[in-house]
């Protein structure tokens, strides 16, 4: 067992005074490209990594749901009969990190169908090893783990997207962060030495292998120590903006766009409104371009794409930080094929393309460009391509 295992194990006996009856686990993810395009009905290339939520669970005597957290000091208890009280109208009554756990049973059990009363109270332990704040969207992994707990053992028999939909719902409406599906999806469907090709309007997938360990590369990520939160407005300002254009031109989304279409944007829109547009547009372009190259000629084809999706986010979209620049700039500096903020901006992490023997050479070079910038310095890790959600034991 991981060490965040053992911790969910460890705080549910402790709990409990009992062993649960079994543990489930879920993935964070990397969005190798595609930003800010999935609730805009675009697409994505995210893949699951192996740092994970792990949730130890086991039936309750009475018909509450009890969830604790090795990192919170107080577990928190709701009748499984008030959820659809709490919510979305009540959320900001609980801890935003139950919200997330308490959410998802609320989601699941009125996705299903399903009366509170006719399924067994829980208690639910959580313990990650996904970094929070990082942009590796530890939110999703704590939904997707605790979706597949709870699927799993009140029967419900909802499959993976439908698990990941769940979860969606749960931070839209229970945690009130206005998201799209990709991080749920790549939670619930990665695979190993794979990413995720998903079309956000249809839900559609596709299986793009990414042969880094073939072609002797290691994705690094940069965790800027800047934390974000997709709760606060910065996130919000941006969809209500991608929706304005989407408005001006006529369209559902801005899916419907090509890059065609910019020219006579630019000519409707005030410039902010374009820009963020624009972001969207060439950025789904870009996804389609990097699953050709990846397809066609391996993940090596990919750079330059990787550092245009970067410039789009820092000058169009403007959701990048000085210190999500530097660790761009150092890992490119260092001798990376290709690096890109990820995630949905304003803080969080770097991920940088990098060949095996220059990992050291990244690493050194942006804990070097932190200090020389007064920046707190940044905590540089590896990644692998991994399985997405399931039961553990």
């Amino acid at each position: 067992m991981t060490d965040a295992a053992n911790a969910a194990d460890a705080l549910f006996r402790s709990l409990t005074g009992e062993a649960p009856i079994g543990t489930w686990s879920a993935p964070g993810r990397v969005n190798l490209i595609g930003e800010h395009t999935d609730y805009n009905d675009g697409f994505v290339l995210p893949f699951a990594i192996q740092q994970r939520t792990h949730v130890a669970l086991g039936i309750r005597p009475d018909a509450g749901i009890r969830v604790a957290s090795t990192f919170a000091s107080e577990p928190v208890t709701v009748p499984l009969a008030e959820l659809d009280a709490l919510f979305p109208g009540r959320r900001e009554t609980v801890p935003e990190w139950a919200a997330y756990a308490l959410g998802v049973a609320w989601a699941l059990l009125r996705a299903a169908g399903v009366n509170p009363e006719s399924v067994p109270g829980v208690d639910l332990a959580i313990a990650s090893d996904v970094p929070i704040g990082a942009g590796l969207s530890s939110s999703a992994a704590i939904e997707g783990a605790t979706a597949t707990a709870l699927n799993d053992t009140w029967n419900l028999g909802q499959d993976a997207v439908a698990l990941a939909r769940i979860g969606r719902t749960a931070e839209n409406e229970a945690v009130g962060a206005p998201t799209g599906i990709m991080d749920q999806m790549a939670s619930m469907l990665g695979r190993e030495d794979a990413a995720i090709f998903l079309d956000c309007r249809t839900l559609e997938t596709q299986i793009v292998d990414l042969g880094f360990a073939d072609a002797g590369l290691q994705l690094v990520v940069i965790d800027t120590g800047v934390k974000h939160s997709h709760a606060t407005g910065g996130y919000g300002e941006r969809r209500a903006a991608c929706e304005r254009g989407a408005a001006i031109m006529g369209v559902e989304a801005l899916r419907d766009l090509s890059v065609t279409d910019l020219p006579r944007a630019e000519q409707l829109m005030d410039d902010v409104t374009f820009r963020r547009v624009r972001h969207v547009v060439t950025e789904n372009q870009r996804v389609l371009d990097s699953v050709h190259a990846l397809r066609t000629d391996g993940p090596r084809a990919i750079g330059d794409l990787l550092r245009a999706s970067h410039a789009s986010m820092r000058d169009d979209f403007e959701i990048s930080v000085p210190e999500l620049d530097t660790a761009v700039d150092a890992a490119m500096s260092a001798g990376a094929i290709g690096a890109r903020m990820t995630g949905g901006g304003f803080g969080g992490a770097a991920i940088a393309l990098v060949d095996r023997d220059r990992v050291d050479d990244v690493r050194n070079a942006a804990i070097d460009a932190f200090s020389a910038s007064g920046f707190t310095a940044p905590t540089v890790f590896t990644v692998v391509p991994s399985a997405g959600a399931g039961r553990e034991s």
